[in-house]
Parts: structure tokens; sequence; C-alpha cells
């Protein structure tokens, strides 16, 4: 992370004087595509002793101009301002995308980053930006030669696994419950946070005391299912056999997220635990009775314990 490092909700917040190499997107999860884009405009502004800013939106575009209501989103805003902010960025805009962004046009949209950030060049895969995405590359460029600043194209298309990086790609991997991919896609294992609050308190007594999360409703969960997964409670980590699911062999409730933390005592209610998924282990099921399903737990326990130690 920059020793200079500077966040805000908005661009208006910002008067820089000193020349900038931005980024505008949605860089949702940061993944490797992502990646090589900051990477390769950090570099090029280190080389050349400018800044670096990143601009990106919150809600998502996509999920307010297509009016999305399941879960969407693949990381937290705070995971992605972190994770852009290690990569080297000095400024990140976190803007939220309203109607008024909505319908900026691209010549005053990208007016306002001469303003506010005295852009000198702007950075990106094969992107477009402003009103109705009238803002694409040749656009932009005319655009830049009338206002003092150029356009970057960076090839953010990275392969993984034989196939390109995306973020719908990411999407589909985890309603497959495919965390091995999902983790290659990103760089890193894909993360769900939530406070421990009280359940039925149904695992004590089968000897599994389970931390029951609230998570965040609005992000991507993995496919229902029992996951080999680290758990994070502050800056210790556990093993844990986390299970997402509807418990179909007690109620068919709500979708639940709870983790089983190994070699773990104490009290988690009311703190903040990060789960890291890293393989799934078996989907959701019925069992025929208590019996069979601490039979199924253990199993699931001992497999997870394997594959971490490997880990």
């Amino acid at each position: 992370m920059s020793d200079e490092f500077i966040r805000v909700n908005d661009l208006a917040e910002l008067h820089e004087e000193q020349p900038t190499y931005v980024a505008v997107g949605s860089f949702d999860g940061v993944h490797l595509g992502h990646q090589a884009v900051l990477k390769s405009m950090v570099a090029a502004a280190q080389e050349a002793g400018v800044r670096t800013a990143v601009l990106t939106f919150f809600p998502h575009p996509r999920r307010v101009i297509q009016n999305l209501t399941d879960p969407y989103y693949i990381a937290t805003l705070e995971d992605r301002v972190k994770w852009i902010a290690e990569l080297g960025v000095n400024i990140v805009i976190t803007q939220p995308f309203n109607d008024a962004v909505r319908n900026t046009r691209a010549a005053d949209f990208v007016q306002q980053l001469r303003d506010h950030l005295n852009m000198r060049q702007l950075w990106g895969g094969d992107f477009a930006l402003g009103y109705k995405r009238e803002g694409d590359v040749p656009t932009l460029r005319r655009l830049g030669e009338e206002n003092g600043y150029t356009v970057e194209l960076v090839d953010g298309l990275v392969e993984w696994d034989g196939e390109l990086v995306s973020s719908s790609r990411i999407r589909r991997c985890l309603r497959a419950g495919d965390m091995e991919n999902v983790r290659g896609c990103m760089g890193r294992p894909y993360r769900v946070y939530g406070v421990v609050v009280e359940g039925d308190k149904r695992g004590r007594t089968i000897g599994f005391p389970t931390a029951n999360m609230a998570y965040w409703e609005e992000q991507l969960l993995p496919a229902n299912g029992v996951y080999a997964t680290w758990a994070w409670v502050g800056d210790e980590r556990y093993m844990a056999a986390t299970n997402i699911g509807v418990r179909p062999t007690f109620d068919h409730g709500p979708r639940t997220v709870e983790a089983y933390l190994l070699d773990f005592e104490g009290d988690l209610y009311g703190q903040e635990l990060c789960l890291e998924f890293i393989r799934h282990l078996r989907p959701e099921q019925k069992f025929a009775g208590l019996d069979e399903l601490v039979i199924q737990i253990q199993a699931d326990v001992d497999q997870t314990r394997q594959i971490l130690a490997e880990n």
C-alpha cells in the first residue's frame, strides 16, 4: 500500500494539482485481469514520477442499470479498496453510482477527471464510460486530444487454466462451488465476512458447535454445500468446516452460513469472522437422522483438516 494513500467517496472532494494517471471501472473482485491493468498503470506512473488514482463505483453500475436484486458482488467494497491500494495506487474514489453519474455525458465525465485529478492519462482495458457507454476508446482518444490527456490501453485479457479471467466467470464458478477456479482467477481465496449471531444452537448438542454468520446479503455466496475454509478471528486463523444452505435435515429454513472452527475454544458471539473458501467438499443433503448426520460431519471435519494441512 502506498505511504500517501487517500480514499474519498466522491470525485468532487478532490482537487489534485499533481499530474495523475487514472483508471475507471467497477473492479469487483480485483481479479487477475484488473490487477494486470492497475500494475501496468502504477509502474508507468512511478517511472514518470506522477500519482495514480482509481475511480470505482458503488453500487455496481450493472446492478443499478439492470435493476438486479439477487446477490451480485464478489467482494465487499472495503476489500476492493484494500486490494487496489495494495497494488500501489495513491488515490481511490468510491464514487456512488446514481442517476446523476449514470446520465453524465462522456465529455463531461473526463472533464471532471481533468478538473479534480489533473488527469494526464486514462488507463483501462477495452472499456467505455459515460452516458450509455458513449465514451468508447476512439471517442475518449478524441476527447483526450482536445483536453490534454492520452488513453492507455492495457491487455487485461489474462488467462487462468486455459480460459479468460472475468468477473462473470468468477460468478459462474461461485454458483457451481468451484472454489479452486475462483481462487485462481482472483489470485486469492474467496472471502465472506459476518458477525457471529445466535442460531438454534443445535450444533453444540451434537458435538459440533457452529458459528452462525450474519453475512452481507448482496454478496454472492458459493453454492450450497460443505466447504473446507480458513476462519479468521481477528489475527488468528483456524481450520473450519463450513456449511452453506437451508439445513434440509431439520427445517429447510432461511439460507445460513455456519462454520465449525476446529480446535477453537471460546465465545464468538458478536465477533466478526472472515471465511476463506478453499474447496467444496460435498453438496448439501438431507440425512435420515442425527446419527447419520454426526458421522458425515466428522468425515467433513477430517477431510477439512487434511485439505487445509496440504494448503
